[in-house]
């Protein structure tokens, strides 16, 4: 081969790699930014909340019980029944308290009668005492006389008065006796609805110790929530702050405000004192329940809003890279050349899912969230690896 076809042969066999790295550096590029998943940094509002779990209960919630002991004759009512003030819920043997009154009455009558006959006494005593004193003064009994017939009189005078004070008080008994009757009959004291029957017709109840609960009954029309607020957050829960929540299986989403925030956490009403365990406290709140969907002890999936903010330039949580100095490391897709480059953008409000920004990209621009696996992998393949 002579030189001047070994030059050109060379010659050829350059410019022939240097035209498949042009062509391969050039594929490359039109692919490098759609290696990557991007966003968009937008403006828009930012909500910063507080979640927590809570449980729904009734407003109102009143366990009925029986202040005396007997069996349950009757029982008038159901699981599920609306009740009104005042309706009949359960009778109990009255036997032991009709007893106990007709007793009473009979202490008084007998009390009355005994009055009866000491006033009855108190007059001949009051003639005796005059006679003495008419006598006295002719000079025709002694003055020893005169003076036992009025302490006579006197004597019976008290007897009256005591008997008067017994009266009062067996009346007093027989009241009692009567208010204790009407326990026989337990009445609903609201409306409601039972959602709870403890006690069977047919049991006997013992009211010595403690009152035996015979039904419980609910107002199901508005629902209390407790959230349990952990102890890192309850400082920022403040009452007339807006909160909402879902339930399980719901996709409704129930707007309220925040009502109260209980001072000291469930475990010190229930005496516990162990440091191991974490610290919740109940923030309190009120819904309507008008059409009954919502029911006691579910479990309400609850946000509270606790800052706001508007118009501001957001970015994805997941564009933030390593931090660095004051802010963190975001890559930036240049529109023009479509290379990333990174850039140190200072943060301000945080959200599981978004940040303020502070300075560092502004809206439109897209920036990384991370790689894209098939992308990736396609660029890959494209390179011979």
């Amino acid at each position: 081969m002579s030189i001047h076809r070994r030059w050109v042969f060379i010659g050829s066999s350059i410019a022939a790699v240097i035209a498949v790295s042009v062509a391969f550096s050039s594929n490359l590029m039109q692919t490098s930014s759609a290696n990557f998943l991007t966003a968009t940094v937008t403006v828009g509002n930012l909500d910063q909340t507080v979640t927590a779990l809570g449980r729904l209960q009734p407003k109102e919630l009143v366990n009925v019980g029986a202040q005396v002991t007997g069996q349950v004759q009757r029982l008038h009512v159901v699981l599920g029944q609306k009740v009104k003030a005042g309706d009949l819920i359960a009778e109990i043997d009255a036997k032991p308290q009709q007893l106990a009154l007709r007793n009473a009455e009979a202490s008084v009558a007998s009390l009355q009668a005994q009055k009866a006959a000491r006033q009855a006494t108190l007059v001949q005593a009051q003639l005796t005492y005059n006679r003495q004193k008419t006598l006295i003064a002719v000079d025709a009994t002694a003055r020893a006389d005169v003076e036992a017939a009025r302490a006579a009189r006197d004597v019976v005078r008290a007897e009256i008065h005591s008997l008067q004070a017994q009266i009062d008080q067996a009346r007093i008994q027989v009241e009692t006796a009567r208010i204790k009757l009407t326990y026989a009959r337990i009445t609903a004291p609201m409306d409601g609805v039972v959602v709870a029957v403890v006690t069977k017709q047919g049991q006997t109840l013992n009211s010595f110790q403690s009152a035996p609960t015979i039904v419980v009954l609910a107002k199901l029309n508005v629902m209390t929530v407790r959230a349990k607020i952990a102890e890192a957050d309850v400082n920022k829960i403040h009452p007339g702050q807006s909160v909402w929540f879902t339930t399980l299986g719901q996709k409704h989403r129930y707007q309220a405000h925040i009502e109260q925030i209980e001072p000291a956490p469930k475990s010190i009403v229930k005496g516990e004192t162990s440091t191991a365990q974490a610290i919740y406290y109940n923030a309190l709140f009120d819904v309507p329940n008008s059409k009954g969907v919502l029911k006691p002890s579910m479990t309400a999936q609850v946000s509270v809003l606790v800052a706001r903010e508007r118009g501001v330039v957001l970015i994805p949580i997941a564009a933030l890279g390593e931090r660095i100095d004051d802010g963190y490391r975001v890559r930036v897709v240049n529109p023009e050349t479509h290379q990333v480059v990174s850039r140190q953008v200072m943060i301000g409000t945080t959200t599981t899912n978004q940040a303020v920004v502070i300075s560092g990209v502004k809206p439109g621009e897209q920036v990384v969230l991370g790689e894209a696996g098939s992308e990736s992998n396609s660029s890959a393949n494209l390179m011979g690896i």
